[in-house]
């Protein structure tokens, strides 16, 4: 039996909550249901599937490459150094 992968799962909470909100925007404006669908889509696309794929993205990743450090400041000025010298 083949492994279900967390990219799976997110695209199939993307595709219920994309399909649920143009449900509700489907719908007739009078119709009592129409705001919970395009709001349950709204929470599920945002709330829940956007997170996961946070998540699941920066999970390899070392965060100290993103922080604004000392060390960080000096490798990006001596990059913009050698591109300057050599353009």
């Amino acid at each position: 039996m083949k492994k279900i992968k967390l990219k799976h799962i997110i695209f199939l909470i993307m595709l219920a909550s994309l399909g649920s909100i143009f449900y509700g925007l489907s719908l007739e404006e009078e119709h009592p249901q129409a705001p919970k669908y395009i709001g349950g889509g709204t929470v599920g696309l945002f709330l829940v599937a956007m997170p996961l794929f946070l998540w699941k993205e920066s999970k390899s990743k070392n965060m100290k490459d993103y922080m604004l450090t000392k060390e960080n400041i000096k490798k990006m000025q001596e990059k913009e150094d050698k591109k300057t010298k050599y353009q």
